[in-house]
C-alpha cells in the first residue's frame, strides 16, 4: 500500500496518509480542517552503487531536511530543479 503526501489548499498543512490504491487519493480531505487538498509529488529515497558494488565516487553528497511532521520525523531530499 503505498503512502501518499497531501497540502491543505485551505490551512496549507501537509501531511501523509496510507492508502490501498489511488483511486481513494481522489477522495481524501484535509485531516486538520477538512478541506480540499492537492496531492504533492513525493522524493524517493534511493541508492545508487558504482563499480563493483561499492558507492559512487563521482557522486555530490544529497543534501537532507529533516522537519517534523503530524506523522513522526519526516526527510526531505533537496534536489536540483525541484520547488516544493
Amino acid at each position: 500500500m503505498p503512502i501518499f503526501e497531501f497540502k491543505c489548499l485551505e490551512c496549507g498543512q501537509e501531511f501523509e496518509i496510507l492508502l490501498k490504491n489511488r483511486e481513494e487519493a481522489n477522495s481524501v480531505k484535509c485531516k486538520f480542517c477538512g478541506g480540499r487538498v492537492e496531492r504533492l509529488m513525493s522524493v524517493v529515497n534511493s541508492i545508487i552503487k558504482g563499480e563493483a558494488g561499492g558507492p559512487a565516487s563521482t557522486d555530490k553528497p544529497r543534501l537532507a531536511e529533516t522537519h517534523t511532521c503530524p506523522t513522526g520525523t519526516c526527510s526531505h531530499l533537496e534536489l536540483p530543479g525541484y520547488k516544493r
